[in-house]
């Protein structure tokens, strides 16, 4: 018995040595792919003020007060926000989640102007589409044709854009994996929201918008790991899914606002 426990004294010290050195290592290779990167935020982008609006992946259960605690969810823009809102704490950056559950192109039209507009947003990030399919998968309400989706949404974009002509627009596209009750009507599921996010990648280049691609992003992840692991029912991330969203919103504004450069996801 002395001489089992003498031994895991040891090899508890030994891993506890071995991952020190090991975090040690990750902080300073951390530290170096940043260090080339820009962190300087130019006079600009100063004062930037970004909105979060789509419907249930963005709300993220968010608080409907003041409360600072709570105010932008537990989701992806949660993620995105508490990143950049740390890190340039001197750049008067302001952020705004107004995603609300089982909303619709319909129903953002509905609130654009007291949730948008009147928020007067310089970076206006949008996700919409998948209640969309839904109802249409559903027969819920008044369904909307394709042409009707893309209409709303490109209302939505004018109107921002007529109350701020230098807004950037960062559009994400909608995703949907047969998980769950995505299982019923898979092929329906499928193809509406496949048409969507052709609409919204095609709107992306017509408005110079920044466009996200989800998708994309989690098809690479499940290839070493099972879809539900990162969307457990075929339309809401997991927590992890949310990271994998936050990591890709953040590489793919960074191109137009250069000092996110400093995030390195790629290692």
């Amino acid at each position: 018995m002395k001489n089992n426990s003498t031994k895991t004294k040891i090899s508890r010290k030994t891993f506890l040595k071995t991952s020190a050195l090991a975090g040690a290592f990750v902080s300073i290779s951390g530290t170096m792919a940043c260090s080339g990167a820009k962190t300087e935020v130019k006079e600009e982008f100063k004062r930037l003020r970004f909105l979060f609006q789509g419907d249930s992946i963005t709300d993220g259960n968010r608080g409907r007060n003041e409360d600072p605690n709570h105010i932008m969810g537990h989701g992806y823009a949660f993620s995105v926000a508490s990143r950049i809102g740390a890190d340039f704490p001197s750049s008067g950056f302001t952020f705004y989640n107004r995603g609300i559950s089982g909303d619709t192109v319909t129903k953002l039209e509905k609130r654009w102007q007291n949730d948008t507009i009147d928020l007067k947003p310089d970076v206006l990030s949008l996700l919409v589409g998948i209640n969309d399919v839904g109802d249409i998968v559903r027969q819920l309400g008044e369904p909307k044709t394709l042409s009707e989706f893309e209409s709303g949404y490109r209302r939505l974009l004018d109107l921002s854009r007529t109350q701020n002509p230098d807004i950037l627009f960062v559009l994400g596209v909608p995703f949907v994996y047969r998980v769950g009750k995505r299982n019923e009507n898979w092929e329906l599921w499928n193809k509406e929201t496949q048409d969507r996010a052709e609409v919204v990648r095609k709107i992306s280049k017509e408005y110079a918008a920044v466009c996200v691609e989800y998708p994309r992003v989690f098809e690479q992840a499940t290839i070493h790991t099972p879809i539900d692991y990162w969307i457990w029912d075929g339309v809401h991330p997991t927590v992890f899914g949310h990271e994998l969203m936050a990591r890709e919103w953040i590489k793919t504004v960074a191109e137009r606002l250069d000092f996110l450069n400093r995030y390195n996801y790629d290692s």
